[in-house]
């Protein structure tokens, strides 16, 4: 087993935080609905990691809730947010995002996001630099999603990553969720499956552990079954910045859309979208894109 190296800043956070918890006596339930009535929404699985070290806050409404918490737990003024430290450096690449987003930042639902990934190992996301990601999107003759195929190419920036978690996401809910098939240089690990909130995430286990400053090339692929979702959008959140990402829309020949415009949002910035020629096989690619969101959106003829 490997075991997680967390930094002093980290450590003293999470442990300053605990300690405040546990002399309060309040419960993270009680502590989230305090949060809550003071118009501040942090999910149960986050107020855990942060006691326990698993994450920590970064984002700047995150750091805003820090401030309200100490309210909460009735410490002195800047008690836990001067444990914080200075934000974490992960690597060449990712140290440029000194202030990186949440794991489900950009997700609609992002506490159901949360709830679900507590269920997986994601210790090490932030340890895998995003070299280049290539996903493919099959829509069949009926405009339904039928399958998505996913390529990537990760470098680990420590000893001992070993897999990757995927999150999807289906916007209409009383669709089945996909199924998801590793190709090459994974397995399937742990999965959870939320119908209700439309919701698969999974672990892709690699064949090894990784040492620090290896690649890995990985392609797996999800598999919807009837009835299958519409296909009108599909997009790619990132968390943290990919060198290169390439989104192909495969269309089957005589059903294209009607239009098509390509989107793309930097983290707290306003989303650009572009209008796309439309043919049977669409495509867009991105360099040094992130954090943030990219994708395409789709209208069909009447």
């Amino acid at each position: 087993m490997v075991s997680r190296v967390r930094g002093m800043g980290e450590r003293e956070f999470a442990d300053v935080l605990r300690a405040a918890i546990q002399a309060r006596g309040l419960g993270l339930e009680r502590i989230r609905e305090r949060l809550l009535a003071q118009g501040v929404s942090v999910s149960l699985a986050t107020l855990s990691y942060w006691q326990s070290g698993r994450s920590r806050p970064e984002r700047r409404d995150s750091l805003a809730a820090v401030e309200l918490l100490e309210a909460v737990l009735e410490v002195p003024n800047g008690t836990l947010s001067a444990s914080l430290g200075p934000p974490r450096r992960r690597g060449r690449w990712l140290s440029t995002v000194p202030d990186r987003p949440e794991l489900a930042a950009y997700w609609p639902r992002p506490d159901a996001v949360e709830e679900a990934v507590s269920g997986v190992d994601i210790r090490w996301d932030e340890r895998l630099t995003r070299i280049s990601q290539h996903d493919r999107v099959f829509i069949g003759p009926d405009r339904g999603e039928r399958a998505y195929h996913s390529r990537q190419v990760l470098r680990a920036e420590a000893d001992g990553p070993d897999r990757w978690v995927v999150i999807m996401h289906l916007d209409e809910h009383d669709r089945p969720l996909p199924e998801i098939r590793p190709l090459r240089h994974c397995r399937l690990g742990r999965t959870v499956r939320r119908p209700a909130d439309g919701l698969l995430v999974a672990e892709l286990l690699f064949d090894r552990p990784l040492r620090k400053g290896e690649t890995v090339i990985t392609e797996h692929e999800l598999v919807n079954v009837p009835p299958y979702p519409p296909a009108t959008n599909y997009e790619r959140k990132f968390r943290l910045p990919v060198r290169e990402f390439v989104l192909e829309l495969c269309f089957e020949p005589g059903q294209v859309p009607a239009s098509c415009v390509g989107f793309s949002q930097l983290d707290d910035e306003d989303e650009l979208v572009r209008p796309v020629d439309v043919e049977a096989e669409v495509h867009g690619v991105v360099l040094n894109f992130g954090p943030g969101r990219y994708g395409f959106r789709w209208t069909w003829p009447e």
